[in-house]
């Protein structure tokens, strides 16, 4: 009875084993695959995230404030697929960094603001270490640009949030 039993599994695997998997790719499927850019624009505008834009009293308030102005263009590059600006040497991206901090007008530097910048900058920088790295897949260079996005987006939040409680903290009780 065991033997029995023992035979039928044996039959049933081997029956099951014996599938039409394709093992082999073929050539064209490859070259396809190859040929297919993973870093477009089309797949940065697919990026699921909340992106907050500046209200008119931020744009104002940040009009002085040039490296921002730059890295505000950068982002819009950024969006169109544009890398040019994230591959450069890590020495004028650190400098870039530099001065994008020393600018921050003084109304903006509290903590939260302060804080989303340094995050900004880790950002920046993990995107031109992936995509000065050849061995770098795709997909996390599509994750890294997406954190930048993200970073950029948290930035603005919180530049309008701080304007929009200074604005309150003016507002004196009748």
């Amino acid at each position: 009875m065991k033997i029995g039993l023992y035979g039928l599994c044996f039959f049933c695997f081997v029956l099951l084993s014996c599938g039409d998997n394709k093992t082999s790719t073929d050539v064209s499927d490859i070259e396809n695959s190859a040929q297919t850019p993973v870093l477009t624009a089309k797949a940065i505008e697919n990026f699921d995230y909340k992106e907050y834009a500046l209200s008119s009293e931020s744009e104002k308030a940040l009009t002085n404030w040039e490296k921002y102005q730059e890295l505000a263009i950068q982002i819009s590059y950024l969006k169109k697929a544009d890398l040019s600006f994230f591959r450069e040497d890590k020495k004028d991206l650190r400098q870039f960094i530099k001065e994008f901090k020393a600018g921050i007008p003084k109304e903006f530097l509290t903590n939260p603001i302060i804080s989303r910048t340094v995050i900004v900058e880790t950002t920046l920088l993990k995107l031109n270490e992936n995509l000065s790295l050849d061995h770098v897949n795709d997909r996390t260079k599509l994750l890294s640009i997406k954190e930048v996005l993200v970073a950029f987006s948290n930035l603005n939040y919180q530049i309008n949030k701080t304007l929009e409680r200074n604005l309150y903290d003016q507002i004196q009780p009748e």
